[in-house]
């Protein structure tokens, strides 16, 4: 018996409600871990020999929703989201916290694999073995506070009465969409409790396009077995006690950072990153703390606790309710369209949730909308109102056009890439110069300009997820690719901000039984996840593709000079960039077009991808 996990995966096909069990080996798990790791490994799998032919929104894309061996252990809860992403075409592992990964390893699963299409709103409900398929019809079209309280009291109320005689039952689990994802929005979200969500790589638009509305799980059952009980319960105790230490994270959460990033960093994107600096000092964490309500909230055996629950308790936001807003979208949704005045960054965040929308995609789409307004390229005609910077209620009307693909919204819900494909094609004038974005996916809100923040030249370059501000392409301090490290946090699946290396492989050795090291981590597992994420990337398709000649790069306006503060002039330089992608393709056992070389295929034991490869290069005319 494996510990740690349960070596067992449910499958739910939407299009014949069939639903089996599956088991992974040990040899799979070691080699691929959970989360992100697993996700391409099954996605390679299943789809690699047709990849260019699958629509993301169509019925033969595979949705995952996977947890990782350390998973109720690890300080902290969270659960992969992955799939063929409707944004970049290739895969992102998409994280989002909370209790939901806890209760499907309850309930005897490491994970969920759903195929096909329901020809009608349907909502999967997992308890214990008893795993059923209902009619959502009653969910579909409403917002998610709704669409999470509805369904909490009918799942509740059931459980309390199919089984009374077990007191107060704790609510279920739930994974939903809002109205964005029933319209296949390419940026919305897949959203967890109040104000969670997996937004990067747009899989709320999937789980539209499946007419799956919600993923309800709860589990009665214990977690597996751990290898080392007393073992596992010194490491626990003793990060626990150095993750308390974190007074700033514990006490301010993420939004600490915004005012900072802006002033001290320069690397804030304001009004379409057309600036990175600001002097705002009342955009700080500070002016926020009077709207919490929650101060110290932490999912799943998380003691860091740094979430905040705002709440505008009068004037004309009165009544909005959502998290902090975390640095994101205090940039965002804040900084990027002009707005420095936390009211209004609390409401278009609370929108953004209700809505079910991705708050930095949908940030970063509408800081491009508006750049190309203010430019004279869109006009009033075309948004159907004036959408100038610092306007919150224009920005609140275009973000309820995006998700319900109403007028100009249609367009932008497609996400900022394709976006500007057709914006320059209808207006015939190339914006492409304006939109943020590295491979379909908007950049996170860490400039690379004045070189202060931790994102480097070419974090975003080679990014095998885009514009992930977390996985980011530097180098590291001994000139390995950094991104290695996050999809190790993605694969286990734990929180950036509890990342303690010096226990993390302690806890595979106690929970998993495992003697991971890093040396085996960097030298072998992490590089044939990263081979077979960018081959996937690469391969892209049907209607976007990536050439890494052209596409390895940043976007256009990272290579203006910074226009103000006090790095005005700083400016990111092409022949540093190329030298740069070069070093990272070499770090990587990638070749000079970026492409993983066939010694190092070989070397990992996936030769299996040469035949994708050789595709891709005929593309590229390298064959």
């Amino acid at each position: 018996m494996p510990y740690g996990y349960w070596g067992k995966l449910l499958e739910v096909n939407l299009s014949t409600g069939d639903v089996k069990t599956l088991q992974v080996d040990k040899r799979t798990m070691r080699k691929y871990i959970g989360g992100r790791g697993l996700g391409v490994k099954i996605l390679w799998d299943r789809l690699g020999d047709r990849w260019e032919e699958v629509d993301p929104l169509g019925p033969e894309n595979i949705l995952l929703i996977l947890t990782g061996p350390l998973t109720g252990y690890y300080p902290g809860s969270r659960v992969c989201v992955t799939g063929k992403s409707p944004q970049s075409n290739g895969v992102v592992g998409s994280t989002v916290g909370g209790e939901f990964g806890v209760e499907l390893k309850s309930a005897g699963y490491d994970g969920i694999i759903i195929t096909g299409e329901s020809e009608k709103p349907v909502y999967l409900w997992i308890n214990d073995d008893e795993v059923e398929l209902r009619d959502a019809s009653h969910l579909w079209g409403r917002e998610a506070k709704e669409t999470l309280m509805i369904l909490t009291k009918e799942l509740t109320d059931e459980m309390s009465k199919k089984k009374p005689l077990r007191g107060l039952c704790k609510e279920p689990s739930i994974l939903y969409i809002g109205p964005a994802g029933e319209r296949k929005v390419r940026i919305a979200a897949v959203a967890h409790k109040l104000t969670h969500a997996a937004g990067y790589g747009g899989y709320g638009a999937v789980m539209g396009a499946k007419k799956l509305k919600a993923i309800a799980v709860k589990g009665s059952g214990p977690l597996p077995d751990v290898a080392d009980l007393e073992g596992f319960k010194k490491l626990l105790d003793g990060i626990c006690k150095e993750l308390i230490k974190e007074f700033r994270m514990r006490y301010w959460g993420t939004g600490w950072a915004g005012y900072t990033v802006g002033a001290d960093t320069s690397s804030e994107p304001i009004r379409n990153w057309q600036e990175e600096w600001h002097d705002e000092t009342r955009f700080g964490v500070s002016f926020f703390e009077k709207y919490w309500i929650k101060r110290f909230w932490g999912d799943f055996g998380c003691p860091t606790t740094c979430l905040k629950i705002a709440f505008i308790r009068s004037g004309r936001f009165k009544g909005v309710l959502t998290d902090n807003p975390d640095y994101e979208l205090q940039a965002y949704l804040g900084t990027n369209l002009g707005i420095f005045d936390p009211e209004g960054n609390i409401y278009l965040s609370s929108r953004a949730d209700e809505l079910g929308l991705c708050g930095i995609q949908t940030g970063n789409v509408m800081g491009f909308a508006a750049e190309l307004y203010q430019r004279g390229i869109l006009t009033k005609d075309d948004i159907g109102f004036e959408l100038k910077w610092g306007d919150v209620e224009a920005f609140a009307k275009l973000q309820e056009m995006i998700a319900r693909r109403e007028g100009i919204g249609d367009l932008l819900a497609e996400g900022t890439y394709r976006a500007a494909v057709k914006i320059s094609e209808m207006k015939k004038v190339d914006v492409m110069p304006y939109a943020i974005q590295v491979k379909g996916i908007g950049v996170g809100a860490h400039g690379i300009r004045s070189g202060l923040d931790y994102t480097k030249p070419t974090a975003y370059v080679c990014n095998l997820q885009g514009g992930d501000h977390t996985s980011v392409s530097n180098l590291d301090d001994q000139n390995r690719p950094g991104e290695y490290e996050m999809i190790l946090l993605d694969s286990i699946v734990a929180c950036w901000f509890n990342y303690k290396k010096q226990y993390l492989y302690k806890f595979f050795k106690v929970v998993a039984g495992w003697n991971l090291t890093e040396d085996e981590w960097y030298g072998e597992l992490a590089p044939r996840i990263a081979a077979i994420q960018r081959t996937l990337l690469l391969l892209g398709g049907p209607d976007a593709y990536w050439d890494p000649r052209i596409h390895d790069e940043n976007p256009q306006r990272f290579y203006e000079p910074l226009p103000s503060g006090p790095k005005k002039g700083a400016v990111v330089k092409r022949e540093e960039i190329e030298k740069l992608k070069k070093t990272y393709y070499e770090a990587a056992g990638w070749d000079e077009n970026g492409l993983p070389k066939p010694e190092t295929l070989k070397r990992l034991g996936i030769t299996e991808l040469e035949e994708a490869l050789e595709r891709i290069r005929h593309r590229l005319g390298l064959a």
